[in-house]
């Protein structure tokens, strides 16, 4: 059996592979690191400024409160949160998320750029790379004021908040995979597969498989990333196979179905039971930080003066970090033995085991994977299985009979 690589190749991939492992083991140091920091020090010259700064746009926006769209939309935060002072809470939420993004900038510069460039993973252009970032920074931050709006505003209006914030909330991540086609597209541009022999083959693959889909799309990923990729994204009449234009590039048509024949094996699996109690553990988790921001009003943390003062909001961080620093090992667990299941459901529907393996072959090799990582990293979070135990699980493609001496070779006609 041929070995996945050179010894050239798997020295590469030693050296690329290593800053990443050295990274996943301090990581978790330096962000614990990072909160002590915001905790023990900043969260009270952070809110200060926070304070000072909300007063002054106060001052300097107030006809905002009289213009016709903006007084709507003032006018529904001051009811949300319940009194004055809601500006200073984004702020300040805002704030602490821009001082953690900063203090990884070398790391993100380094991590996502240089290093990918250097082992040439990476088509990044200086600008492009910025871009991204900026974009991923703005999403953030959208997304901590809506959380600092939403659950302070309501735990500082009701006694069973985390019931009235949880319950819907769960609900929604129950149905939000059905927006899953269209977030990618904020990053990359996508365009429908065109028609030909591999669409059609897509096609015939996904109905023996009876997984009804509304199209399939190349994402053009190879602006920013040499690695090729396949997923299915969206749910039911939202379901998109999406294929980045790399794995076109790299792979021969019976491989890219090999590819989709894997992803197919996760439309089949019992996504339910993941789901609800996924949305029960989102409830028990707002119950908790209940639990956090009362003992933190009753102690008088970090100069609190009331419940859901935003000043515990670091806290959130700190106990999130635990909360899936602890549960990563488990959830990855589960993700590993989802993969294998996958592998066994593509080699059954393609009954192909030749384009599956030489399909993780290219995989392996173009996006570098490291075909023995050390366990620890494994058990710490991986998601799947190392490709050479995915390898070594293919069974071997049956072996041709050579034909009787005398006897014709029969040949498909070629085309």
């Amino acid at each position: 059996m041929e070995p996945i690589f050179t010894p050239e190749q798997l020295a590469e991939i030693q050296a690329y592979h290593l800053p990443l492992y050295i990274k996943s083991a301090v990581s978790p140091l330096v962000y614990l690191g990072v909160l002590a920091l915001i905790l023990g020090v900043l969260v009270r010259p952070f809110y200060r400024w926070s304070e000072s700064c909300a007063d002054g746009l106060s001052q300097r926006l107030a006809f905002l409160r009289t213009a016709p769209v903006s007084r709507v939309l003032i006018q529904s935060l001051d009811r949300l949160w319940g009194e004055p002072g809601w500006g200073a809470a984004i702020l300040f939420a805002l704030l602490v998320e821009l001082f953690i993004e900063l203090i990884y900038v070398p790391a993100t510069i380094y991590f996502g750029y240089v290093l990918e460039h250097r082992h040439g993973m990476s088509a990044y252009t200086p600008l492009r790379f910025l871009l991204d970032e900026l974009k991923g920074i703005a999403l953030e931050g959208f997304a901590v004021s809506a959380l600092a709006l939403g659950l302070y505003g309501l735990a500082r209006r009701m006694n069973r908040w985390w019931l009235v914030l949880g319950l819907p909330t769960a609900l929604l991540m129950l149905g939000a995979s059905a927006l899953d086609p269209y977030r990618s597209q904020v990053f990359f541009e996508q365009a429908p597969l065109e028609q030909g022999p591999l669409r059609e083959r897509i096609t015939a693959l996904m109905a023996r498989a009876e997984v009804p889909f509304q199209d399939v799309r190349v994402e053009k990923t190879s602006v920013a990333s040499k690695r090729l990729q396949a997923y299915f994204a969206g749910q039911g009449p939202t379901r998109t196979i999406v294929l980045n234009d790399v794995i076109l590039q790299e792979l021969e048509p019976d491989e890219v179905l090999a590819a989709v024949a894997h992803e197919a094996g996760h439309v089949h699996e019992p996504k339910w039971p993941g789901r609800i109690a996924a949305s029960l553990a989102l409830v028990a988790l707002l119950f908790v930080i209940d639990r956090l921001l009362r003992l933190s009003a009753t102690r008088g943390w970090f100069g609190t003066t009331r419940f859901a003062d935003i000043r515990t909001f670091p806290l959130l961080w700190l106990l999130s970090f635990f909360v899936f620093f602890l549960s990563a090992p488990i959830s990855s667990a589960f993700s590993r033995e989802r993969e294998r299941e996958a592998d066994r459901y593509a080699l059954q529907l393609t009954q192909d085991p030749a384009a599956f393996r030489r399909m993780l072959v290219k995989a392996a090799r173009v996006n570098k994977m490291d075909p023995d990582p050390p366990r620890w990293v494994v058990l710490k979070g991986h998601s799947h299985p190392p490709i050479g135990e995915r390898l070594a699980a293919v069974p071997p493609a049956p072996e041709k009979r050579a034909p009787a001496e005398g006897l014709p070779v029969l040949t498909e006609p070629s085309h």
